[in-house]
């Protein structure tokens, strides 16, 4: 699998105005092993994002892992927009650790590719999952996400 990173935060940000408002930075995304993919997305510490304590809105890290999780979908599904639309259909999120500054998800696909292109092609309409971590730039994970996502044909 070969994906363009560049062109898939292009069409985020194209695509999902409210991104660009919060000014994430897509660092990677990239094939993994098996059919994977990962995207790495980045919101920088902002005072126009902060809560109440200084740190990330729980809101724009919702924002950040959903955004994570749907270039995730992008890249491996890109091509298959003339035939079906990506949708998110339900997330979770855990906040696990108090977050200060810079903060990045990491997004990995949690089916193959291939599996749910198969189901698409079978006429169903296929959930997958998207695991999404968000950590402080040095690391030290603070939330845990899953966003399951659709392809729903057109």
């Amino acid at each position: 699998m070969t994906i363009d990173s560049r062109q898939v935060a292009a069409g985020m940000l194209q695509a999902v105005p409210f991104a660009r408002t919060l000014g994430l930075e897509f660092v990677e995304v990239a094939p993994e092993a098996e059919g994977g993919v990962r995207a790495v997305v980045r919101l920088p510490d902002s005072p126009a994002t902060h809560n109440h304590i200084g740190g990330p809105h729980a809101g724009a890290m919702f924002t950040l892992g959903e955004t994570a999780s749907g270039a995730v979908v992008m890249a491996a599904f890109g091509q298959l927009l003339d035939r079906a639309v990506p949708l998110a259909v339900r997330a979770d999120i855990a906040y696990r650790k108090l977050a200060m500054g810079a903060v990045l998800a990491t997004a990995r696909l949690g089916r193959p590719a291939l599996e749910v292109i198969e189901e698409l092609e079978s006429g169903q309409r296929p959930e997958f999952p998207v695991e999404v971590e968000i950590a402080t730039e040095d690391g030290k994970p603070t939330s845990a996400m899953t966003v399951i996502w659709t392809l729903r044909p057109n």
